[in-house]
């Protein structure tokens, strides 16, 4: 029988979260753990910019451990819990950012990878970025949970707080918008093979 070397990985966000409350720091490192990548993903996705993604990480799980002392067991999924903080978070940081200057932003880097297919995959996933980046916010923020973070339209309703047809209407778009957009780069994105 093959122990888990971790114990406390088995154990659930709540019982977790009411340790952590409790004084025990081993649970906030597997709490962490397990979704600050996730937070750290949705938030990339949302900003596209890593640096501020990782304050957003920061400042989600530091709203955690505060909320821990009165976090009521069966009320919200930790998990939607924090996918709204980090929606919150990164949509507050959208709304400061639509008064900068363009010029005022860097260029980004040039990552150029050195073997053609990197390159081909780098320009996938710069043309998804551009195309997300033109959806209305709870548009994106519903396609990157659903298709990218695997949130179920369920936890996706709690998230947004709101109904799942509502979900369901926002993937829809989402996708349409998504396919018009990149519809004209098939070819030129191997996306037609």
């Amino acid at each position: 029988m093959r122990m888990s070397p971790d114990p406390d990985a088995d154990l659930s966000d709540d019982v977790l979260l009411l340790r952590y409350a409790n004084g025990d720091g081993a649970a906030a490192r597997v709490l962490t753990a397990r979704h600050a990548p996730r937070v750290l993903g949705l938030a990339q996705r949302m900003l596209g910019d890593r640096a501020e993604a990782e304050d957003v990480t920061q400042e989600a799980m530091l709203r955690l451990w505060r909320r821990a002392p009165d976090w009521r067991q069966g009320e919200a999924r930790l998990s939607t819990w924090l996918w709204r903080v980090t929606a919150n978070l990164c949509t507050d940081r959208l709304r400061r950012r639509r008064g900068v200057a363009l010029d005022s932003v860097p260029e980004p880097a040039d990552a150029a990878p050195s073997a053609d297919q990197r390159l081909m995959a780098a320009d996938r996933v710069a043309a998804l970025d551009r195309a997300l980046a033109a959806l209305p916010e709870r548009q994106r923020l519903a396609v990157v949970l659903r298709h990218i973070e695997g949130a179920s339209n369920p936890e996706i309703a709690e998230t947004l707080d709101t109904s799942v047809e509502a979900v369901e209407s926002l993937l829809a778009r989402g996708r349409r918008a998504l396919a018009a957009a990149l519809g004209g780069e098939k070819e030129k994105l191997g996306l037609d093979r």
